[in-house]
């Protein structure tokens, strides 16, 4: 078991955005979670990886890095693709003296090949696509064999054509590092592509779990109104 989360709370200006929400995901395991905008779904992520703290709960994670791939990708734009990539390893004081500069080069090589971006390492993000520059931080996120990867809206101002691309890299990222994945997203073909289960939130708590075919039997009514993207409903969008 790589992640479990136990009855965890957030609460920001005295409101529960994230309430008793509790889940596992397995090594080599990819859950998505879903639901509207501002239904606390980043804000997992968030809490999972750190960058803000729980106000209760537990968050069980198995030893190893934990990776996020940021909405944007969130790559420095003054550094190469190389650089970008192998930024952790040259600046955390636990990896900066464990590589030399030729195993540093072997690394980010071998890293975009499994993100199909071979021959790439010299260029800068100004000088790729949305859609390369999205692998390219998949490439950044993997470099310490992280044991948990986490993506924010992976497929978020892609075209389709992008946005397949990206969810088969997400597939094949599972595939050959046996990380537990999540990935939070409101896009249909991302959870039915790459999730093995999933759970809906909805004012902070949990609605629905189960996997993306039950998901689209829609055999409840927030199932129902999320798959039928239905204005209709037990959920109200927030204006």
């Amino acid at each position: 078991m790589s992640i479990e989360v136990k009855n965890l709370v957030k609460i920001f200006d005295d409101k529960k955005v994230i309430d008793e929400v509790s889940f596992k995901v397995e090594d080599g395991e990819t859950l998505a979670i879903v639901g509207f905008s501002g239904s606390g779904k980043s804000t997992i992520l968030k809490l999972i990886c750190g960058l803000i703290e729980k106000d209760s709960g537990e968050i069980i994670t198995s030893e190893g890095d934990i990776a996020m791939v940021f909405q944007y990708s969130a790559l420095f734009d003054s550094l190469n693709v190389a650089d970008n990539i192998s930024f952790a390893l040259r600046e955390r004081k636990e990896l900066r003296n464990n590589y030399s500069e030729e195993e540093l080069q072997d690394i980010v090589a071998q890293k975009l090949e499994l993100v199909g971006l071979k021959g790439i390492e010299h260029k800068f993000p100004s000088e790729l696509s949305g859609g390369m520059q999205k692998r390219v931080s998949f490439a950044r996120a993997i470099v310490t064999e992280p044991k948990t990867i986490l993506y924010d809206e992976p497929t978020a101002g892609l075209d389709p054509i992008s946005s397949t691309l990206i969810e088969d890299y997400i597939v094949r990222l599972k595939e050959e590092t046996n990380a537990a994945s999540i990935v939070v997203t409101h896009q249909m073909s991302t959870i039915t592509r790459t999730a093995n289960k999933l759970i809906m939130l909805y004012g902070g708590k949990i609605v629905f779990a189960g996997t993306p075919e039950e998901m689209l039997r829609q055999d409840n009514e927030y199932t129902k109104q999320f798959v039928t993207a239905s204005l209709e409903g037990p959920m109200k969008m927030i204006a």
